[in-house]
């Protein structure tokens, strides 16, 4: 009798401590919404956690506002597409190191009709410029990400200042890509989107690719462990365990090997970490 409630107590331990085992090494990745809605993410990290015993909570977000939560210590890993936030980020002493991990590119889709024309463009500029010529309707995720920054890093150049059209052919959302490309759709409007999001993106009706394949339209990733010099919580050994394993040639190839419908969304690129 006392050996089976000796069991049964340490059953019951195990029950009980186990939760705090698993909280005390999961690995908290601040990361963006393409990643998670794209399905890489759920496709990539569980062999990881397989291979390593370390579970992984995603909190997919905007880039500006993974990185402003990173700042805030509520994560141990970022993982987004903006390379000079990502950079200012480490210099503030916000991030330990930044390390090259994937590319794809950004898009712009939009209605089949084209009313704009943009697909007979000759550059990203001259696409943009067409779209805000014809008043056609554009919407922007507005909300501080990565795709929202490019996208207004490419007005300029197209001769367009986009403030006084908000609210008139140009249409602010303030949420994230999914969303943003389901209103695009119910408007009739032109986006900008990473097409890891498009080709994963279900309900097209009709819209389609009609601009890409230029340089300014490229979209890396980076990788950066949150410094635990400045947040002594934070997970640095998961961190640790987590980017080299992205970066090594098990992560590299599972994320080479993500494809829907027999399209790869993802390219990696990490460089040899120096031993």
């Amino acid at each position: 009798m006392r050996r089976e409630w000796t069991i049964l107590s340490l059953t019951l331990l195990a029950i009980v401590f186990a939760p705090m085992v698993r909280a005390q090494d999961r690995i908290i990745l601040q990361s963006t919404t393409s990643t998670q809605n794209s399905g890489l993410l759920d496709a990539v990290l569980p062999a990881f956690t397989r291979a390593t015993g370390y579970p992984v909570h995603v909190v997919a977000v905007g880039t500006g506002q993974a990185l402003q939560n990173a700042r805030n210590g509520d994560g141990d890993v970022v993982l987004v597409h903006a390379r000079d936030l990502e950079e200012a980020f480490v210099a503030e002493g916000g991030g330990v190191e930044r390390f090259d991990l994937m590319f794809n590119d950004f898009v712009i889709v939009g209605p089949g009709s084209d009313p704009a024309g943009i697909a007979g463009a000759n550059s990203t500029a001259e696409a943009l410029a067409r779209i805000a010529a014809n008043g056609a309707r554009f919407t922007s995720r507005g909300d501080g990400s990565g795709t929202h920054r490019k996208e207004l890093s490419l007005w300029p150049a197209a001769g367009v200042d986009v403030a006084p059209a908000s609210g008139d052919w140009y249409r602010e959302t303030g949420a994230g890509m999914g969303t943003t490309l389901n209103i695009a759709i119910e408007m009739e409007a032109y986006v900008l989107t990473d097409r890891g999001t498009w080709i994963s993106f279900g309900r097209k009706n009709g819209h389609k690719v009609l601009f890409e394949g230029q340089k300014d339209l490229f979209n890396p990733y980076g990788i950066i462990a949150v410094n635990p010099a400045r947040f002594p919580h934070v997970n640095a050994k998961g961190a640790e365990a987590l980017i080299s394993w992205l970066l090594g040639p098990d992560g590299q190839a599972a994320i080479a090997g993500y494809t829907l419908g027999g399209e790869q969304l993802f390219f990696p690129n990490a460089k040899a970490r120096p031993e």
